[in-house]
C-alpha cells in the first residue's frame, strides 16, 4: 500500500513511496522526452513479439541507447512482448530474451504463458510484467500470477477503483492500471474485428482500429433494410471516449497502485510530453500535500491540447454508458498544433535556435512549454533561417530557424500554435 508519514512538527500529512508514472514511447526520441518530460519508466516495443507492428519500434541497438539514457535518469525501460504466439512465431525467442537482459531493460510486458516461463528460464534477471492482454480483473487471478513468479500485473481497462481496492488488499504483488488513452472496444486487446474486416490480427500486432471507423447502420427485417441514418451523418458507432483520469489520481494514490500508465506509443512527441508532464505534477503535488491538494485548471487545459478524441473516466468509478461512448459526428479535438522543437537559446541575444516540426510564420501567436518553464505565449517576430537569411515563413518539415523570444528556453522544450 501507499506509503505516508505524519511530520510531527507541521502536522503535515505526506505521501512518501510516489506511484511510477509510466509513459509509452514509439521510438528513440520518443522514449528520451518521455524522460525528459518526467516519466519514472518508459514502455517500447522490439521488432519482434509486439502489439504495434507499425509503430517505428526498437533495435537491440536502440534499445540499448534507450537503456543507457533512461539510466542517467533513474528510469527504467519496460519492452512489450505481449503477442498471442502461434507456432510461427516462436522461432528466436530465447535468444530475442536474453538479448534483452544483455542491454539491461527492467522488465517484459508479456500475455503469452510460453513466454513467461522462457523468460524466467533463459532472463531471469528481466522483471516479467502480465500484460492487460490477459484482461486481469479479479483478485484470485492476480493471486495466480503472483504464485505463477511475476513482479507485476497490468490490470484490464475494464477494472474500477473498488476492484483494484480488493486486489491490493489481497495480494501482495505490483499492479499497474491504465491512467489515460485509448480504450479498446473490446475486451482488453481481445478484438477480432481487424482479422475478420482486413486479414491483420489485432493479438500479433498488426490492428487497424476498425472500432474507429465510420458505419452506417441498417436495420434488417423480412421486408429487407431500414436506414438508421440521415445522409451526410458521420456515424461512430462502435468508438470509446478516450480515458482521463487525471482527476481520480489521488484516489489510485491512496489506493496503492503502483504504476500510473498513459497509453499511446504510436502518438507523437508532443503528446508524450504534455501528457507525461501534466500527470507528472498531478502526482507531484498530491504526494507533497495529499490534504490541501486541489486539481489546477490549468492541468485540465493543458491535456485538452494536444491530440485526443473526447475525454470519460470509463470503468474507474462504474460500468460506461453510451454518454461514455462517440456517437455521431466526431468533434476535431486537437486545438493546437506542435510547431517547433527548441534545440539551443542563447541568452545575450534572446534568440532561441528551433527545429519546424509544422508551419508558422511572424505574426503568430505561439506557445513555449518545457519541464524547465511556466508556459507563455508569445507573437513570433522575424524569423531567420539557418544560414541567417530572413524567411516569411517556416513552412519546411524539421527546417532550423531562429527567432527571439521574451523568456528563456531550453533544449528539448516544445513550441505549439493554436488551431485557429
Amino acid at each position: 500500500m501507499t506509503t505516508i508519514t505524519e511530520q510531527a512538527t507541521k502536522h503535515k500529512r505526506v505521501i512518501t513511496k510516489k506511484p511510477e508514472l509510466l509513459a509509452p514511447a514509439g521510438s528513440l526520441e520518443k522514449l528520451k522526452v518521455a524522460v525528459h518530460y518526467g516519466a519514472d519508466a518508459v514502455f517500447i516495443g522490439g521488432r519482434e513479439f509486439g502489439l504495434r507492428s507499425s509503430a517505428d519500434n526498437f533495435s537491440i541497438e536502440e534499445m540499448r541507447e534507450g537503456v543507457e539514457f533512461a539510466n542517467k535518469y533513474g528510469a527504467k525501460i519496460y519492452v512489450t512482448t505481449n503477442i498471442f504466439a502461434h507456432n510461427e512465431n516462436m522461432d528466436g525467442l530465447e535468444e530475442y530474451l536474453v538479448s534483452l537482459q544483455d542491454v539491461g531493460v527492467t522488465g517484459i510486458i508479456v500475455a503469452d504463458p510460453l513466454i513467461i516461463e522462457t523468460c524466467k528460464r533463459v532472463a531471469p534477471k528481466v522483471e516479467v510484467h502480465l500484460s492487460t492482454q490477459q484482461s486481469l480483473s479479479n483478485w484470485l487471478s492476480v493471486k495466480f500470477w503472483k504464485e505463477e513468479g511475476l513482479h507485476r500485473v497490468v490490470l484490464a481497462r475494464e477494472v474500477g477503483l473498488e476492484e483494484m481496492l480488493e486486489m491490493k488488499k489481497n495480494v501482495d504483488i505490483e499492479i499497474e492500471a491504465f491512467i489515460h488513452g485509448a480504450m479498446c472496444i473490446s475486451y482488453s486487446g481481445r478484438c477480432v474485428l481487424s482479422n475478420h474486416m482486413t486479414a491483420r490480427d489485432s493479438n500479433r500486432g498488426g490492428c487497424c482500429q476498425s472500432c474507429r471507423w465510420e458505419y452506417d447502420l441498417y436495420e434488417t427485417n423480412e421486408a429487407g433494410e431500414k436506414a438508421l441514418f440521415d445522409e451526410g451523418d458521420a456515424q461512430y458507432t462502435m468508438s470509446p471516449k478516450d480515458l482521463n483520469l487525471v482527476q481520480a489520481i489521488p484516489k489510485m494514490i491512496e489506493a496503492g497502485i503502483d504504476s500510473l500508465k498513459v497509453e499511446g506509443r504510436m502518438k507523437s512527441i508532443h503528446y508524450v510530453a504534455t501528457v507525461t508532464s501534466v500527470y507528472r505534477k498531478v502526482i507531484d503535488a498530491y504526494c507533497a500535500d495529499p490534504d490541501n491538494f486541489q486539481i489546477d485548471k490549468a492541468w485540465l487545459d493543458e491535456l485538452e491540447k494536444c491530440a485526443n478524441r473526447d475525454f470519460a473516466p470509463q470503468f474507474f468509478e462504474g460500468t460506461p454508458t453510451f454518454e461514455d461512448q462517440m456517437y455521431g459526428k466526431h468533434p476535431k479535438r486537437t486545438k493546437y498544433d506542435f510547431a517547433g522543437l527548441v534545440l539551443d537559446y542563447n541568452p545575450e541575444t534572446q534568440v532561441v535556435t528551433l527545429q519546424q516540426r509544422n508551419y508558422f510564420k511572424p505574426g503568430d501567436e505561439i506557445e513555449f512549454f518545457g519541464p524547465e518553464i511556466s508556459n507563455f505565449v508569445q507573437k513570433v517576430g522575424t524569423i531567420w533561417d539557418e544560414d541567417g537569411n530572413e524567411i516569411d515563413v517556416a513552412r519546411h518539415p524539421l527546417q532550423i530557424v531562429r527567432f527571439k523570444v521574451d523568456r528563456a528556453v531550453y533544449p528539448q522544450n516544445m513550441m505549439r500554435k493554436e488551431v485557429k
